[in-house]
Protein backbone atom coordinates (compact mmCIF):
# COMPACT_ATOMS: atom_id res chain seq x y z
CA UNK A 1 0.00 0.00 0.00
CA UNK A 2 1.53 3.51 -1.02
CA UNK A 3 -0.13 6.73 -0.59
CA UNK A 4 0.59 9.25 -3.73
CA UNK A 5 0.70 12.74 -3.85
CA UNK A 6 1.19 14.44 -7.50
CA UNK A 7 2.37 17.95 -7.72
CA UNK A 8 3.67 20.63 -10.31
CA UNK A 9 0.55 21.19 -12.82
CA UNK A 10 -0.27 24.39 -14.23
CA UNK A 11 -1.26 26.21 -17.21
CA UNK A 12 1.40 26.26 -20.08
CA UNK A 13 1.31 27.62 -23.66
CA UNK A 14 1.44 25.17 -26.84
CA UNK A 15 5.07 23.98 -27.59
CA UNK A 16 5.97 24.62 -23.84
CA UNK A 17 6.96 22.37 -21.13
CA UNK A 18 6.09 21.21 -17.83
CA UNK A 19 7.39 19.16 -15.05
CA UNK A 20 5.39 16.70 -12.41
CA UNK A 21 5.98 14.99 -9.77
CA UNK A 22 4.78 12.19 -7.67
CA UNK A 23 5.81 11.38 -4.31
CA UNK A 24 4.91 8.34 -2.92
CA UNK A 25 5.03 6.89 1.11
CA UNK A 26 4.06 3.67 2.80
CA UNK A 27 6.09 0.03 1.88
CA UNK A 28 7.78 -1.49 -0.72
CA UNK A 29 8.08 1.40 -2.97
CA UNK A 30 10.15 -1.09 -5.59
CA UNK A 31 7.40 -3.19 -5.78
CA UNK A 32 5.76 -1.43 -8.02
CA UNK A 33 5.27 -0.07 -11.17
CA UNK A 34 4.69 3.53 -11.52
CA UNK A 35 2.91 5.37 -13.62
CA UNK A 36 1.54 8.51 -15.23
CA UNK A 37 -1.98 8.52 -16.31
CA UNK A 38 -4.47 11.22 -17.81
CA UNK A 39 -8.07 11.84 -18.17
CA UNK A 40 -10.44 13.93 -19.56
CA UNK A 41 -14.14 14.51 -18.45
CA UNK A 42 -16.45 11.80 -20.25
CA UNK A 43 -13.43 9.73 -21.55
CA UNK A 44 -11.71 7.00 -20.13
CA UNK A 45 -8.16 6.99 -18.03
CA UNK A 46 -5.63 6.80 -20.60
CA UNK A 47 -1.92 5.53 -19.88
CA UNK A 48 0.51 8.24 -20.36
CA UNK A 49 4.17 6.88 -19.46
CA UNK A 50 5.21 3.40 -17.06
CA UNK A 51 8.47 3.28 -14.98
CA UNK A 52 9.82 -0.32 -13.87
CA UNK A 53 11.80 -0.24 -10.47
CA UNK A 54 14.88 -1.18 -12.70
CA UNK A 55 14.56 2.24 -15.29
CA UNK A 56 12.57 0.34 -17.67
CA UNK A 57 10.05 2.83 -19.53
CA UNK A 58 6.97 2.65 -21.87
CA UNK A 59 5.05 5.22 -23.24
CA UNK A 60 1.72 6.27 -25.10
CA UNK A 61 2.59 6.71 -29.25
CA UNK A 62 0.56 9.95 -28.36
CA UNK A 63 3.55 11.33 -26.15
CA UNK A 64 6.23 9.19 -27.71
CA UNK A 65 9.29 11.56 -28.10
CA UNK A 66 7.45 14.40 -25.73
CA UNK A 67 7.21 13.12 -22.51
CA UNK A 68 10.01 11.73 -20.36
CA UNK A 69 9.54 9.71 -17.22
CA UNK A 70 11.78 8.58 -14.35
CA UNK A 71 11.72 7.54 -10.74
CA UNK A 72 14.15 7.78 -7.93
CA UNK A 73 13.90 4.96 -5.50
CA UNK A 74 16.00 6.81 -2.93
CA UNK A 75 13.44 9.58 -2.87
CA UNK A 76 10.10 7.16 -3.42
CA UNK A 77 9.45 9.58 -6.15
CA UNK A 78 8.36 9.70 -10.18
CA UNK A 79 8.53 12.62 -12.76
CA UNK A 80 7.56 13.28 -16.06
CA UNK A 81 8.69 15.93 -17.93
CA UNK A 82 6.52 17.07 -20.60
CA UNK A 83 7.90 19.09 -23.69
CA UNK A 84 6.32 19.94 -26.45
CA UNK A 85 3.27 20.52 -25.42
CA UNK A 86 -0.28 20.10 -27.31
CA UNK A 87 -4.25 21.58 -26.53
CA UNK A 88 -4.87 17.96 -26.71
CA UNK A 89 -2.48 17.04 -23.76
CA UNK A 90 -4.58 19.03 -21.70
CA UNK A 91 -6.01 16.67 -18.83
CA UNK A 92 -6.04 15.85 -15.22
CA UNK A 93 -2.80 14.06 -14.81
CA UNK A 94 -3.06 11.15 -11.90
CA UNK A 95 0.22 9.43 -10.46
CA UNK A 96 -0.11 5.34 -10.69
CA UNK A 97 0.97 2.55 -8.54
CA UNK A 98 0.70 -1.40 -9.21
CA UNK A 99 2.01 -4.45 -7.06
CA UNK A 100 3.79 -6.27 -9.73
CA UNK A 101 2.64 -9.96 -8.37
CA UNK A 102 -0.55 -8.56 -7.37
CA UNK A 103 -2.24 -6.54 -9.82
CA UNK A 104 -5.09 -5.73 -7.12
CA UNK A 105 -2.50 -3.41 -4.80
CA UNK A 106 -2.96 -0.29 -6.86
CA UNK A 107 -3.14 3.61 -6.21
CA UNK A 108 -4.14 6.53 -7.42
CA UNK A 109 -2.73 10.08 -6.56
CA UNK A 110 -5.58 13.00 -6.25
CA UNK A 111 -4.58 14.13 -9.43
CA UNK A 112 -2.95 17.68 -11.64
CA UNK A 113 -4.52 19.64 -13.73
CA UNK A 114 -2.01 20.52 -16.71
CA UNK A 115 -3.92 22.98 -19.44
CA UNK A 116 -2.30 23.69 -22.57
CA UNK A 117 -3.74 26.76 -23.67
CA UNK A 118 -2.41 30.21 -25.45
Amino acid sequence: QVQLVESGGGLVQPGGSLGLSCAASGSSFTMYLMGWYRQVPGKQRELVATCTSGGTTDYAESVEGRFTISRDNTKNTVSLQMKSLRPEDTAIYYCSARHVFNSARRDWGQGTQVTVYS
